[in-house]
């Protein structure tokens, strides 16, 4: 007797008490239409969405092995827990970006905020077998946060990935700052976020030894307002504090202030926030990175509570590396295309070669 083949599943999952509710409408929309769609291409929707965030956690743990897509609804919190979820398990994992900040999926080229365009792109994606094994970072620390599902799956300790950043300094204080705004929409939230922290900046005190790219190990003291570790491009709704990141490189970005900035180059560099010209600032430095142990040094004011992808991570120490290739990421074709062809080379050689940077 033959055995009948199983239906693919795609799992969705979302969170439904964000942005006052509308994080419950948006996934069930999702899901309806990958519903809808499913039944011309033979694939059935499943929601995994919890009433809690703890508990769609618990809901993505244990339909884990059941499902041959799962669909994340929601801004790069929920890209985190989905990230987690399927890391280095090459399950494909698609974004339907309806948050407040969205970065990621800004970085992937991705729709943001249009759940129709979204969801065709994704089942394009599904019927062409049209996907990307992109690029994560992966922190641990003897202080961690409760570990996102999955992370520990992937033999790589007790620790976390991370598809965006990883905010060690004044950026995490303004994305702590950020998530408890009652401003509308995420990007005034966040922008507003920058100005009030600008307005009382700190010298935070790191110790940082770094291995770079081609295998040099360098440690140095700094006392910084700014330390961020980048997989991606983008922060707080679309600010580029790493528009030379690429998502398939197999590195990491660094980027930090080298000296406190005087009013004149802050107002210059915020005007290039949003235009992928951050980085000409002189007052910033960047580096490529394998990865990078940071601790706290004797000098300086003590730092924030890091944070990644908009999400509490914890205090230093804390040790970051690039995990090639670790996520299996469903893309339209000609978005893939894109990231694969020599456009997207280009161009990140372009922005370094513009802003006077040496590789």
């Amino acid at each position: 007797m033959n055995k009948q083949k199983r239906h693919t599943i795609v799992a969705v999952v979302g969170n439904p008490a964000s942005n006052n509710g509308k994080g419950a409408k948006a996934g069930s929309r999702v899901l309806d239409l990958l519903n809808e769609r499913g039944r011309a291409h033979g694939f059935a929707a499943k929601d995994l969405t919890g009433e809690t965030v703890t508990e769609s956690i618990a809901n993505m743990q244990a339909a884990q092995g059941t499902y041959d897509y799962l669909i994340v609804v929601g801004g790069d919190g929920m890209v985190s827990l989905g990230v987690n979820a399927v890391a280095n398990s090459g399950t494909p994992m698609g974004i339907v970006g309806v948050g407040s900040g969205n970065d990621f999926a800004r970085g992937l080229k991705l729709p943001v905020n249009r759940i129709e365009t979204a969801v065709e792109g994704i089942v394009g994606a599904i019927v062409c077998g049209s996907c990307m094994d992109i690029d994560m970072g992966y922190v641990s620390g003897q202080n961690l946060a409760d570990a996102m599902p999955g992370a520990g799956d992937a033999g790589l300790g007790n620790g976390r990935f991370f598809a965006g950043m990883l905010s060690c300094g004044i950026d995490a204080s303004i994305n702590d700052r950020a998530n408890r705004s009652r401003l509308p929409g995420g990007s005034l939230r966040y922008f507003a976020a920058v100005l009030a922290e600008l307005l009382h900046m700190k010298r935070y005190g790191y110790h940082v030894e770094a291995t770079t790219a081609d295998g040099t190990v360098e440690e140095w003291d700094m006392a910084t307002p700014l330390l961020t570790v980048a997989n991606s491009r983008h922060i707080g709704g679309g600010i580029e504090v790493s528009p030379y990141s690429s998502l398939d490189d197999g590195l990491l970005d660094m980027v930090w202030m080298n000296r406190m900035p005087g009013c004149v180059e802050l107002m210059r560099a915020l005007r290039h926030a949003y235009d992928g010209r951050l980085l000409a600032s002189r007052f910033l430095s960047w580096q490529r990175v394998r990865s990078v142990s940071i601790t706290r040094s004797a000098d300086g004011d003590e730092p924030p509570t890091a944070m990644a992808d908009g999400e509490c991570v914890g205090p230093l120490p804390l040790h970051v590396e690039s995990r090639k290739q670790m996520l299996r990421v469903l893309l339209p074709p000609a978005v893939v295309n894109w990231h694969r062809g020599r456009r997207g080379k280009e161009q990140i050689d372009q922005f370094i070669a513009r802003d006077g940077r040496a590789i």
